[in-house]
């Protein structure tokens, strides 16, 4: 049987986000849709070939414009019994009000924006596979922890840090050593984007620990805390990526994509001379970790 002091489902909820909190949301909201409208713009106008760092990109922004109108609409939450109960007037209250569909938007896009960072850095896909696992881990961590009303949630935390330094080492070591080996305009994309990515992935755990962690801050702070940092780690980083991609021909990272009929795609046209066959293919053997 569940112990009633984990989770709880009152009327309402004393720590919760306040209208102003749902504004910012919503401002959210439509900065990650306009966001995703131009990528799927900016996609069109590229040939077939070219547009995989596109529609990952997408992705990186369309689920988040979802997970946001949730939670500007006050949904995809649950009333947690808070570990520290504070005396700040914004923060007072035995249970506090936690967006879970916010870590749920991570199992889509935190996989998204590793592939555009280790897919431009050309690593080979053990690696890249290894990689996801940890990041699943380490969402998957996160959440729990956030859910979790006893001391206990610093044990899921503690992992989640764990997974997130492996992903760091990841992208800090083997990602630049692989990088070097492409074109110049790969390795100045993978190093600005990959140092983007890490200042602000070690920025979370701490608004992590400050919101549902301690209660130390208001659902508001916490509102904003989260939303800049999704600002920055999503259309910021697609922006720069796309930007950074616009010179550098998905074939010279070991992706050739293919049409139906087996040709590959190419920049001049939209479909090669006909001779090759397969759906994607991916130099992984080139490369070492």
């Amino acid at each position: 049987m569940a112990d009633p002091s984990i989770f709880h489902h009152p009327d309402a909820t004393r720590v919760n986000t306040s209208v102003t909190g749902s504004d910012w949301y919503w401002v959210i909201t439509i900065i990650m849709t306009l966001f995703t409208y131009i990528v799927l713009i900016l996609a069109s106008r590229v040939t077939r070939g070219n547009r995989i760092f596109h529609h990952m990109t997408v992705g990186i922004t369309l689920v988040p414009s979802i997970t946001y109108f949730m939670m500007a609409s006050n949904l995809g939450w649950a009333d947690v019994h808070v570990e520290f109960i504070r005396s700040k007037d914004l923060a007072v209250g035995i249970y506090r009000q936690v967006f879970y569909v916010r870590h749920l938007d991570g199992f889509v896009t935190t996989p998204l924006i590793l592939l555009n960072l280790l897919l431009t850095a050309r690593l080979p896909l053990e690696t890249i596979f290894h990689t996801l696992l940890w990041a699943e881990i380490m969402v998957a961590t996160t959440l729990a922890g956030s859910l979790v009303a006893s001391s206990y949630k610093w044990s899921f935390f503690a992992i989640a840090v764990f997974a997130r330094s492996l992903i760091a080492w990841t992208i800090a070591w083997d990602g630049i050593r692989n990088s070097l080996v492409t074109n110049k305009a790969a390795t100045k994309t993978f190093i600005i984007c990959g140092s983007l990515t890490l200042l602000v992935w070690f920025t979370y755990p701490i608004a992590w620990a400050l919101g549902e962690g301690s209660n130390v801050i208001s659902p508001d702070a916490e509102a904003i805390f989260y939303g800049l940092l999704d600002i920055i780690s999503k259309p910021v980083f697609g922006g720069l990526l796309l930007w950074g991609h616009r010179d550098i021909d998905p074939a010279s990272l070991g992706l050739s994509v293919h049409n139906y009929e087996g040709s590959i795609y190419s920049d001049k046209s939209d479909m090669a001379p006909r001779g090759s066959t397969g759906a994607i293919q991916t130099n992984a053997n080139e490369s070492a970790v």
